[in-house]
This record gives C-alpha cells, sequence and structure tokens, in this order.
C-alpha cells in the first residue's frame, strides 16, 4: 500500500460517527489532500447513541450529539455532500455516483455508512416509530411528547434500544409494555445465562416486559395501533415502537464487484479493493483479538472510531495495526448501566466472579476452551475497568480467577 500523497482525494461515503472520525485521522495523520465526505443526512455528523441515553430522556437538546461544529467542518477543509445518498461505486474508477446524478471522481474511496432500522412487514409498519437516526428521534420525540401520561406504548423488541427507549418512556409518564420474541431479552447476544440474571431489570423498574410474544399484525386504527398476536389476543396502544435491530443497505453496491457477506468483506487492514475500505457498522472484518482471529461485523461506537484511527494510519504511513482490540459496549437501561468488553459468543461459558444477581449488581467472565472472550458487567464500572487486561493477552480461566485484577 503506498502512502496517500497531497494529489489525492478520498471520497469518504457516510458522514456518520465512523466516516466524520475517519475525516479527523486522516487530517491528525497529516494529509494535505482532497477529501469529500458524503452524507445522505442533511446534517452535520452526529453520535446516535445520545439519542436514546441522553436526548430522549430531556437531559440534552438534540444539537448537543453534534460530532462536528461549524468550526470543526470549515478546520477538516471536506467537501460536504449532505442530504444525498451515493447510488453507485465504480470500483476500477474509485468513483461514487450520488443520487442527484453528480460523479464523485478520487483516487481513494471509504464505505462508512452505518446501519439503519430494520424494517417489519405489518400492515402499519410504515406508521410506526424506530430509533437509528436524527429525524427517527424528532419524530419518536414529539409523539411521546404528544401522549397523555400513562398511555400504552408498545416496544416491538426487548433489546439495547427498545429497553433504553421503554426506560425513556417510563421517565415521561408513558406506559411501556416491551414485547420480546424470544425466551428473554438479549439471549442471543449474550447466551442464556447472562439474559436470565438480567431479566429482573424491567420488573424492578416497573417496566412491563413479556416474552415469547409472535405478532401476526400490527394495525393502524383511530386512537392509535392494536397488534394482534398469534393466540388470538390483541393489544391496544397508543404507539408503537419498532426496535427489532439493524440492517445494512447493502444495495447500491451489488453491483461494484466487492465481497459481500453481512456486511461488505475487508482483508486485516480495512481493505475491500485497491483504494477502496470499509469501516464501522458495514465492515465485515478480521478481529484480531488475544484468542485468535476471527471474521465478524460489530456495530459498536469504540470500533467505528478505532477503525478510523487504522485505517487513516494505513494509509498515510502503510503500517498496519499489531495490537488486538478489545470492543466494548454498553447500554443504560431500567436504570442500570450493562457494559461488555470483548466478543464472547453467546455459547461461551460464563461466571459471576464479583457480586450476584441479588444484589443488582456483578461482574462476570465469559471463556471459550477455558480462556477469557469477555467481561460483562451490570452496574460494576469499575471492576470492569480493572478486568480489562485479561482480554489484552491470552489466560485462562483458573489464571483469572486466581489473579481477580478487578479487586485491586
Amino acid at each position: 500500500m503506498s502512502q496517500l500523497r497531497s494529489s489525492d482525494h478520498v471520497i469518504v461515503v457516510g458522514a456518520g460517527l465512523a466516516g466524520w472520525r475517519f475525516v479527523e485521522s486522516l487530517r491528525a495523520e497529516g494529509f494535505q489532500g482532497a477529501i469529500t465526505l458524503v452524507g445522505d443526512e442533511p446534517y452535520a455528523p452526529y453520535d446516535r447513541p445520545p439519542l436514546s441515553k441522553q436526548v430522549l430522556t430531556g437531559k440534552w437538546e438534540v444539537e448537543e450529539a453534534t460530532l462536528a461544529s461549524p468550526q470543526q467542518l470549515a478546520e477538516s477543509g471536506a467537501t460536504l455532500r449532505l442530504g444525498v445518498r451515493a447510488n453507485q461505486l465504480d470500483v476500477e474508477a474509485t468513483s461514487v455516483r450520488l443520487a442527484d446524478d453528480s460523479l464523485l471522481v478520487g483516487t481513494h474511496v471509504v464505505l462508512a455508512t452505518g446501519s439503519r432500522a430494520r424494517p417489519l412487514s405489518f400492515a402499519a409498519s410504515g406508521a410506526l416509530a424506530t430509533l437509528r437516526n436524527r429525524d427517527d428521534l424528532v419524530h419518536l420525540d414529539g409523539v411521546i411528547g404528544s401522549l397523555g401520561p400513562g398511555s400504552a406504548a408498545a416496544v416491538i423488541g426487548g433489546g439495547f434500544v427498545g429497553a433504553e427507549v421503554a426506560t425513556s418512556m417510563k421517565a415521561r409518564g408513558l406506559t411501556p409494555i416491551v414485547l420480546e420474541a424470544a425466551e428473554r431479552p438479549l439471549i442471543a447476544a449474550l447466551g442464556e445465562e447472562a439474559s436470565t440474571w438480567l431479566l429482573p431489570l424491567a420488573a424492578n423498574a416497573e417496566v412491563e416486559l413479556r416474552t415469547n410474544q409472535r405478532l401476526d399484525d400490527v394495525r393502524k386504527v383511530n386512537r392509535g395501533f392494536i397488534l394482534d398476536f398469534d393466540d388470538g389476543t390483541d393489544l391496544p396502544a397508543k404507539m408503537v415502537l419498532a426496535a427489532v435491530g439493524s440492517s445494512l443497505d447493502l444495495g447500491w453496491l451489488a453491483n461494484s464487484g466487492l465481497t459481500l457477506d453481512d456486511g461488505v468483506v475487508v482483508d486485516r487492514d480495512l481493505q475491500a479493493a485497491p483504494q477502496v475500505a470499509a469501516i464501522g457498522d458495514v465492515a465485515r472484518f478480521v478481529l484480531r483479538s488475544a484468542i485468535g482471529d476471527e471474521a465478524i461485523r460489530v456495530e459498536h461506537w469504540q470500533i467505528a472510531t478505532e477503525h478510523a484511527g487504522e485505517l487513516a494510519h494505513f494509509w498515510m504511513s502503510g503500517e498496519r495495526a499489531s495490537h488486538v482490540m478489545v470492543p466494548y459496549f454498553w447500554s443504560d437501561q431500567y436504570g442500570e448501566k450493562i457494559q461488555m468488553l470483548g466478543h464472547p459468543h453467546p455459547s461461551d461459558e460464563v461466571v459471576i466472579v464479583s457480586g450476584s444477581p441479588e444484589e443488582g449488581r456483578w461482574l462476570a467472565l465469559y471463556s471459550r476452551d477455558r480462556l477469557i472472550s469477555g467481561v460483562l458487567s451490570l452496574s460494576h464500572p469499575r471492576h470492569l475497568a480493572l478486568a480489562k487486561p485479561l482480554l489484552e493477552s491470552p489466560i485462562a480461566l483458573d489464571d483469572a480467577l486466581r489473579r481477580a485484577p478487578w479487586l485491586a
């Protein structure tokens, strides 16, 4: 990989966290050439996690989630093409055709398009609220604000976003009812045991959680919605939030020649093709962990930021990242904080090493083939931070238990 030169032009498709952090990182690495930042939303780059965590609760104004002030945008020297989506990528020509039929021709292209709310296929799906971007937030905030105290609000999906929004609804005087299709929320992400330990959180916060829910339809009626279940029952609600996960917008890349497999497949240097890279949510990349490499796609804030820095450094210096990556995510829900380090599989063994579900705070270690693969905590942030070194080099579970860094 030759180093970027001042005569190069880098096109960044996606003006969210990953795209903007890449622009910042590229300038910090000393790149003096042209950068064009393309975003399908009309807004300056902004941070998504605060939408459900701070903005919806009223702690922040939506503008406080902005990542780039007008001054920062100007100082970046980037040309902004906001409010227009990318429609086609020509890998050989490193060019991007936009929806307004304009053509951007560069020397390098970065795909940082992120993910969007996964749609449902019910009769009223188009009328359901979602929360993935700023427009979603403004709409959802307006709907919540229009409802009277105690109004029933159905939340389809008990995962991270669903639980966070239900928490905000409760705080704003609504009566949220969380509908989870699985036996327990987060079972697919955290596994059988950990999801059991977290199950009481909703009840403790006086939020109704219904599991094993099978929806047949969601209908719009004069006074709200009716949710129909496969057992013949129904549920009236003043509003409905669809929080059933995310999907990727890969259709515009279908004829690009890139390898698409639950994301844009990249090598260990985040390269999808010569002079074309993908970072953040959209990238299916090689996670370098202490217990081995794994091809994955992760929708974590921290991964997007690390990808941006790694790619900028690689394109400017030719030096590939060699350190292990420790993914991190957090979720504030039902008055508690869930935090995870690493990328354990749901089938990995897990054991609580500090605290207990009864205490309402705990730290747990995941292991695979007796090697530590992840650390999960409930409202125990200090112990989580102390345990992070367990993921920076291979360590057996027995050795980790003897070392017990969380007790320091």
